[in-house]
């Protein structure tokens, strides 16, 4: 389990640091984990066995360093991703987590700002501190949307160097216009950057921001394999964005930064995307029928383009979140107060997750 042991103020860290926890959602062995918005569907075997190819190749080559800027795999994403990009268009590290602390390394700093719009993903905070960034939230609506207007007037008044929009976001699953996204670039002095982690179980017809890169050249779009690649064990993440934008982040990643295993089993799930990406059109199918099945038992849902659910509102959200933990089926206690957030899965665990959730709230009532 992840450890939530605080940092003691006798040691001589930061001041900022002094009793804050580490990052984690609980990583408990329960039967029906549905608490990270994984992509419940482990990769066949005959990618398991290129993937394996892969591994054995890199290793042969571990006495050396590996390709410091990862071109190969750059163009591999580049042409995953269309719009006409080229390899130096894209940059990618381990997970877009670390994409993220490159942008904020580049583009924020002591004396600069990041915006973006709560509730949203609780690791930019954590990016902005560990940065000396200072963080800065505007609200969203009471649906969770980006109104354009209120984006636009909080730009104007707090002039952030750093905006993040987050489409879909987490932990709400709601999608960002390009209309909004485009307003936001023609106001903000900075920096704007798209998280679109979950773009791929977007409802169709969702647009993304890469359609905008074009015509602004301070426009970034962050994605990730974790989610539906289903490849969060391999750590990759990477933005789509100008030549000179991309050169901004090459300045501040470590050396080496991306190791030979990674860049060679990435290159591997790439090459099998279709594959890789099968499973999402089914589990778009159990978010949307989870989304019907918690209305019809009286609770409220977000609107959600992502492979999750908000969904509440609870008087006591712990006790319901223990409840089903109890009942061996792991959610997310995140986001709002009153609110919980469940990831799509297999028939079988969206099963077991509805029965846990019937018992647990006949349980309390």
């Amino acid at each position: 389990m992840t450890s939530t042991v605080t940092v003691p103020a006798a040691l001589p860290v930061r001041p900022e640091l002094v009793g804050e926890v580490p990052y984690g959602a609980p990583q408990l062995d329960v039967p029906v984990c549905l608490n990270v918005n994984e992509n419940p569907y482990p990769p066949s075997e005959a990618v398991v066995s290129d993937i394996a190819a892969a591994v054995a190749g890199a290793a042969r080559t571990l006495n050396r360093y590996p390709e410091r800027d990862a071109l190969a795999l750059r163009a591999d994403l580049a042409a995953y991703l269309g719009h006409g990009l080229a390899a130096d268009q894209v940059w990618a590290a381990n997970g877009s987590n670390e994409v993220m602390t490159h942008v904020l390394q580049a583009f924020g700093g002591p004396g600069r700002s990041v915006l973006s719009f709560t509730p949203t993903y609780s690791m930019y905070p954590e990016y902005a501190r560990n940065t000396h960034t200072r963080w800065l939230t505007a609200p969203r609506g009471d649906d969770f949307t980006v109104r354009t207007a209120d984006a636009v007037t909080a730009v104007e008044r707090e002039q952030p160097d750093v905006v993040i929009l987050t489409s879909p976001n987490n932990p709400t699953g709601t999608a960002v216009g390009l209309d909004t996204v485009a307003a936001v670039c023609d106001a903000a002095p900075g920096v704007v950057v798209v998280d679109e982690a979950y773009h791929e179980f977007a409802r169709t017809g969702t647009p993304s921001a890469l359609e905008l890169l074009p015509g602004y050249p301070r426009l970034a779009v962050s994605r990730t394999m974790s989610k539906a690649f289903a490849f969060a064990g391999g750590r990759l993440g990477y933005l789509a964005a100008s030549p000179s934008f991309v050169n901004a982040l090459r300045v501040v990643r470590l050396p080496y930064h991306l190791s030979a295993v990674t860049q060679a089993v990435a290159r591997v799930a790439l090459a099998h995307a279709p594959e890789m990406l099968a499973a999402v059109d089914s589990l778009r199918t159990a978010r949307d029928e989870l989304a019907r099945a918690l209305v019809a038992r009286g609770l409220q849902v977000a609107d959600s383009d992502a492979n999750f659910l908000l969904f509440g509102r609870f008087a006591d959200r712990h006790a319901v979140w223990q409840g089903l933990l109890d009942r061996g089926v792991l959610i997310r206690e995140v986001g709002p107060e009153g609110w919980l957030r469940v990831s799509a899965g297999t028939p079988a665990e969206m099963a077991a997750f509805t029965a846990a959730l019937d018992d647990t709230l006949q349980e309390q009532r």
